[in-house]
């Protein structure tokens, strides 16, 4: 998988991302406005870093070193870890929140990250048939 293909696939998870933040907020506004607020900035928190990750690890530019493209992934990560973290410490501080709503709408935000990556694999070659594939 080339750079551009790795942006357009982180770009594709944030979108995802967003949009499973808009169901499970709506979800989540059953149990009522503070759940649907909640959930919202859950799925937001996760989206949010997910974006910053790509923009930063997959830059549009692709020229460079394999080291230079290394830093970049390790800085988008650690852009992504700090946002996230950051963000989670002011929601916690700054407002009240439904623990269940946020965390639930984090998590499954990440299922779409992890989802989109796992689709994204090359898939093996099936072996002939009737063989130990020892030859």
């Amino acid at each position: 998988m080339g750079l551009p293909d790795a942006r357009r696939l982180g770009l594709q998870a944030a979108l995802g991302q967003a949009v499973v933040t808009v169901v499970g907020a709506l979800v989540s506004l059953a149990w009522g406005p503070l759940e649907a607020r909640s959930a919202l900035w859950g799925g937001g928190i996760s989206t949010a870093g997910t974006l910053a990750m790509t923009l930063i690890a997959f830059p549009r530019r692709t020229a460079g070193s394999a080291l230079r493209l290394l830093a970049a992934f390790f800085a988008g990560e650690l852009a992504k870890l700090l946002l996230v973290v950051a963000l989670l410490i002011l929601v916690l501080k700054l407002t009240v929140v439904a623990p269940l709503a946020l965390l639930g709408t984090y998590g499954a935000t990440f299922l779409v990250y992890w989802i989109l990556i796992a689709r994204s694999l090359p898939r093996a070659a099936p072996g002939p048939r009737g063989t130990n594939g020892t030859g």
